[in-house]
């Protein structure tokens, strides 16, 4: 199994690259490759079913104003013969866009969130100091980067998801 942590960065409407995963049991250098990310950014879009009930489908997003929102998905793919443990994703709250509250899920990660890009914290922990040298708690728009680390090893050709939606400012 692959040891040490895997951090990976996604950003841009739609990209798709090779990233480092960490090498053999002795903490080596990282070998290039072994997790693929696609992210992708699409909005809601309502429909009528044939049996005439309204449902939302997620549609790429070509065009968003101020005010709408996007729906960020980040895929991460195994496309080693070996598991790798501990991958993490750090995803940048795009620029000129603010995270929507409790909108970040992927299924078996944990959740933490970065108002400088460095310090990773649960929300509840995450501050702010002010002018004064006083803190307060960090707004959710106030977010730069969501970080999720899977709590399980990828499996070869496994693909697991991340997601968050933002509104354009």
């Amino acid at each position: 199994m692959n040891k040490g942590i895997s951090i990976i960065t996604a950003g841009a409407l739609v990209l798709a690259f090779a990233v480092a995963g960490q090498a053999a049991s002795q903490g080596a250098a990282p070998s290039a490759g072994c997790i693929m990310l696609k992210t992708v950014a699409e909005v809601e879009q309502s429909y009528t079913t044939d049996s005439g009930e309204t449902a939302k489908r997620l549609v790429p997003a070509a065009k968003v104003v101020p005010g709408g929102e996007v729906v960020w998905t980040v895929t991460a793919s195994n496309v080693c013969d070996k598991p790798a443990d501990n991958v993490a994703i750090n995803n940048p709250v795009p620029e000129h866009m603010s995270y929507v509250p409790q909108s970040a899920m992927g299924p078996g990660t944990e959740i933490a969130f970065s108002i400088d890009g460095r310090k990773f914290a649960a929300p509840e922990a995450l501050t702010v100091r002010m002018d004064d040298g006083a803190e307060r708690a960090a707004r959710a728009d106030e977010y730069s980067y969501i970080r999720w680390t899977f709590t399980n090893a990828l499996q070869p050709g496994s693909v697991a998801f991340a997601r968050f939606r933002a509104v354009v400012k």
